[in-house]
Order: structure tokens, then sequence, then C-alpha cells
């Protein structure tokens, strides 16, 4: 493939021609071999339009609505389209509702004194703890732990008893609008259940009975595990707040020992820091002949930790997101790679053999081919599992920088990170006044919550994340950035100071006047709900419009796997204007597309807008904002 079909950053473009070189099997050349007639994105149409199902001996199944060929049971083409986007939205909650069971068990153990943790913001416990209504009184750890045991049951609310948290966070326009639709939600697991058994063979056939169902369990998903997720994760390790953090390969320095917590889960990575920064573990590293010893963030795992943490030298900086991963490997400067619950690559064995690092699962959920060796990730063992990892990278130093030559040179910048709902207040002076002024004056058109993936589907990685990200600010829109399309704004320098030259004078005097970049770095992929919690704030701010009449869109460029599916429903469900690149494969279920393009904004407000040119897509999201513009006369 062409250089541009790799990626937009010049470091993976360049440990590419490493790879290539070393004859290792990668993600670009994978992807090109998955292409038809010499086309890299062509795929089985029927696979592409997403009328084909494998669920049953009868099948595998091809569906024409046209021609109403249907499944062997009978389902529709439309049918199987929408029942197969519920699927992948049942293992994107799962997995995200994972992380928020593993965070909650963190905090339990920490109150108990069983980890090196400690409850860092007293303020949010008791303000997210008040807002549920759970009694504040007492100390912090008796109001934690019945923090932790509201939302466990509320978790395990069946799926016809209505969900507390989502009652008490979303907007009571909102919540009447869901409950006409039969669309609010019980408990997280009361509602997988209910959509898994929705997807059975002769069970629901039916793409608008599936689709509804895709809402009320995203709805779930993003104010029971998200929010509770993050704001858990807040209170033991910091609100985010803004600070500079080294970003892009340039990281990465072969002469100490770094290890590379990977994944979605910064547990076993904070515990990591707090070790390696102490003078003795500096010792080991030197004793073995390196400089000293670093603990790299990468990936959705590093994002947690950069957005909180400030860099040093040991806490060093943040590579990327998850296509730079066989790069990462390849420079010949890693020495562990700890990979928790998400995003670590089947063919990461081959990448250790060659390159000589360790490769250590720390999720029970994570496995690889020829690797025995485990730590699964316990609360209570944290800083023993912590020291045993960042000993094994010490006894790997020597044979790694004997035996491999290390990629020097790459690039390196630095990114503003850590925005959050309460640090973008505290730099408004505590009130988001000043925000929605420049909005209200036409200074900021609107803002954009960019919650993206990479994804090498008609583009190189980042790719067209960037042009929609550049095109929107020059047209004066704020972007929030959130998950691995995160990653690429930092390392991109679009979550740079700097970047204001790129954005429209409006824009641009924002940025000079708060010295904030264009694109604030707002977290993970699991902050959507945190942002559903910020625009309900401005609803409330403006007298309670609703959140449908906002001029604000969801951007989602490069989505990729099941966790971005349930995001950009949720979107829809919250009632957005929600951008997705690449085309979705439902473009063979007619019924579907006409109802995700055209009748969801009937039924929730939400729109979909599918469009692969940068431009013309920001022209789609300034056209929804201007016209909301134009309905609240501002």
């Amino acid at each position: 493939m062409e250089k541009d079909r790799i990626s937009h950053h010049e470091s993976v473009n360049k440990l590419y021609e490493r790879i290539k070189k070393d004859g290792m099997s990668n993600i670009w050349d994978r992807y090109e071999a998955q292409g038809m007639g010499g086309n890299p994105d062509q795929r089985c149409p029927f696979c592409m339009g997403g009328v084909r199902c494998d669920l049953c001996s009868n099948g595998p199944c091809r569906a024409d609505v046209e021609k109403d060929k249907r499944g062997v049971c009978g389902i529709t083409g439309d049918g199987m389209a929408m029942r197969m986007m519920l699927l992948r939205n049942i293992m994107g909650a799962s997995t995200y509702h994972y992380h928020t069971e593993q965070t909650l068990k963190t905090l339990r153990a920490t109150i108990k004194g069983q980890t090196s943790f400690k409850i860092k913001e007293t303020e949010k416990l008791r303000t997210f703890a008040g807002r549920l209504g759970v009694d504040i009184s007492g100390t912090d750890g008796e109001v934690a732990a019945r923090l932790c045991e509201f939302a466990t049951a509320d978790f395990n609310r069946p799926y016809d008893e209505p969900s507390r948290i989502v009652q008490v966070m979303a907007p009571a326009e909102r919540q009447e609008q869901w409950k006409k639709l039969n669309i609010f939600p019980g408990g997280i697991y009361g509602e997988m259940m209910l959509a898994t058994s929705s997807c059975l063979t002769n069970v629901d056939g039916y793409y608008v009975s599936l689709a509804l169902k895709a809402m009320r369990l995203s709805i779930a998903m993003a104010y029971q595990s998200q929010i509770v997720n993050e704001y858990c994760q807040d209170i033991l390790y910091g609100i985010p707040r803004p600070h500079k953090m080294r970003v892009d390969l340039g990281v990465l320095d072969p002469d100490y020992v770094n290890v590379l917590p990977n994944g979605h889960e910064p547990f076993l990575g904070f515990a990591m820091v707090e070790l390696a920064r102490k003078k003795e573990w500096q010792e080991k590293a030197k004793a073995v002949g390196a400089k000293g010893l670093r603990i790299i963030a990468n990936i959705e795992t590093g994002q947690e930790m950069i957005q909180r943490w400030d860099m040093d030298d040991v806490f060093y900086g943040f590579t990327g997101n998850w296509i730079m991963q066989e790069a990462v490997l390849a420079s010949g400067c890693v020495d562990l790679f700890a990979a928790d619950m998400n995003c670590s690559m089947p063919v990461d064995p081959l990448y250790a053999r060659k390159y000589k690092f360790r490769l250590v699962p720390v999720s029970e959920l994570v496995a690889f081919e020829g690797v025995d060796e485990r730590i699964s990730y316990v609360p209570e063992k944290a800083d023993q599992q912590a020291a045993e990892l960042l000993q094994m990278a010490v006894d790997n130093f020597k044979e790694r920088r004997a035996s491999v030559k290390a990629f020097n040179g790459l690039p390196l910048r630095e990114a503003v990170v850590g925005f959050s709902t309460e640090s973008i207040l505290a730099a408004l002076g505590g009130s988001l006044d000043p925000l929605l002024d420049a909005v209200k004056k036409g200074t900021i058109r609107g803002i954009a919550g960019l919650v993206s993936c990479t994804s090498l589907r008609d583009n190189g990685q980042d790719v067209h994340s960037v042009r929609v990200a550049k095109e929107l600010i020059k047209r004066d829109i704020l972007v929030l950035s959130m998950g691995c399309g995160n990653g690429g704004m930092q390392v991109a320098g679009l979550c740079s100071p700097e970047a204001k030259e790129l954005a429209g004078p409006g824009l641009k005097s924002i940025c000079e006047a708060l010295n904030v970049p264009p694109v604030l770095s707002y977290g993970t992929c699991t902050d959507t709900g945190r942002l559903a919690d910020l625009l309900a704030a401005v609803s409330h701010a403006l007298g309670d419009v609703p959140v449908t009449d906002l001029p604000v869109a969801a951007v989602a460029p490069e989505y990729m796997e099941q966790k971005a599916t349930i995001d950009a429903i949720f979107a829809l469900a919250l009632g957005l204007y929600t951008y997705v690149n690449p085309v979705p494969p439902v473009t063979k279920a007619p019924n579907l597309v006409k109802l995700l393009l055209e009748g969801c904004k009937g039924v929730t407000g939400g729109n979909l807008s599918v469009e692969t040119d940068a431009v013309k897509a920001v022209d789609g999201i300034i056209g929804h904002i201007e016209a909301k513009r134009k309905k609240l006369g501002i």
C-alpha cells in the first residue's frame, strides 16, 4: 500500500519499513491481503452489506432485501444486519463493564487497606455518592463502601426494574423519551441478558425491535459502566487536570529498561509507576547497565494514566494508539509488555521472539498462543505483581540490548492532556458561562465530541481522523477528543498549543485567551459517559434545553470495534448528530439504513451520518450545528 495508507505519523511509517525488512507479519500487509480483486478495501459484498449470518447450522445464509431473499429461518437482510450490530454491542458493553467491575474491586480492596492505592479525590467521592443518593456521612472508606454497594445493586437489577443510576444522572427530557420508547434500562447485566437472548435464532428478527434493544443496552452501559468506572478511577487516581505530556515513539530510549502497560485498565500501570519512582528500582536497572527504569504509557491504559498523572523521568510519556502496536514493539526498545484486558494483538508473541521482550498477560481475559507466563491482576496483590513485572523487565534488559538493534531518532513532541469536566470548569473560573457565552456569540460555533478508534479501512492510521479534526477546528468547532482517536490527535500535534494556528479566528481567540489547544484531550473511549454528563450540565445551564437542540455532534472518523459501535448507538439514543466512518456493514439492509439515517431523528432525535470524504463529513456536521444555533436563536 502507498505511504499514506500506512499511517499519518512519520514514526510509524519509519518503523513499518523496518518491520518489512525484518519479514514480520504486520497489520498493514494483513489488511491488504484480505482485499479482493487487488483492492485492499474490498471484501465479500454480503459481509460488507451486513446481510449474512452463520448463527445456526442451516447457514451461512445470505440475504437480498430487494429480491426478498431471506435466511433459511426467514429473517430478512435488515434483521440480519441489525442482529449482528446488536451482538457487537453486547460484546462492547460486556467488555466495558468488565473494566468497571475491576475498578470497583480495586476500590473495595483499597478502602480495606489491601492495596498501596489511596483515595485521592475525597470531594469527588462525596459529590458523586451524593448525586446518587448514597449516604455521605462517615469516613471516606465508609462512603466508598456504600457507593460500591449501591452501584453493584444497580448493575444487578432485573432488566424490567429501572436503573437508579440512569434515573439520577440522565437528563429528565431524555428519560421521558426513553420511557415512551420502552428503552429505559434496568441493570446492565439484565440488559445484556435481554439483548443476547433476543439474538438467538427464531427469537427476534425484526430490525426495529433489535435497534431499540441496542439503544436500551447502550444507555445502561453509558451511565452504569462508563460513568461509574471513570468517576471511581478519578476517586482513586485523581481527576484529570491539564498538564504537558511527551508523546510519539521518541519516548522510547533503548538505553533504559522500558516497561509498557498496554490495554484499557490502568491499575498495574499505576502500581508500577509508584514502584519505579523508588530509588531501589532505579538502582536495579542501573546495575544491569541501563540508565534507569521507565514506564511508558501505551494505548488506552496509557490514556487513563497520562490524563491523571504528570510526566517525569520515570513516567516518561505516551507512544500512541493501537495500530502503532507492532511499530512500538519493533522499535527494539521494549523490555516488558504487560497486556491487560483489551487491545493486545494475537501476533504479539512473534514480535516478542524477534525483538526480545517479555510478553505477559495481566488479565484473565487475555491469552496468547505459545505464551504460558501470566500474572492476572488481583487488587490485593498489586504491589507484589507490579514488582514481579518490573523485575522481569530488568532481567530482560541485557539480552534485548545485546541482541536487538534499536531504532533511534524517532519523533517526539509534547501534548497538553488531562481535560475533564472539572478541569474545564476550573479553567473557566468555576462556571460554564464563559464557554456558553462564546458559543452564544458565535466565537465558537459548536462542540464536537470526537470518540474514535483508529482503522485502516479506506485510509491509513489516523489519516481520516486528523483530516476531520483539522476541518472542524478550522470552522471554529471546539473538539473534545476521546479514545484511540485521542492518541492520534496527540501524536499529530492537534492537542498542542501551537495547533491554534490551524483553528478558525473565533476558536483561535479562545485558545489564546485560555491557553488551551483547539482539540482538548478528554480521555479514553470509556469517557463517552463523562461527555454525556457534561452535555447534561450544558443543557441544564442553558435552561434545560433538550440535548437534541444543542449545537453539538458526536464524531467517530475511524471507529473500529465492538465498543465503538455501542458508543455510536448511545449517541443516537442521547439524541445527537452522530458521524461515523467507515460506512457500517448495513448497506444491503435498506430499511435499516433508512431507519438509522432518517427515521431515528423522529424517534430519539438522533441522526446518523456516514461520509468517507472529510470535508463533506464536516459540511454535514456544520449544517446540523448551524440549524441548532438558528433554532436556539443564537
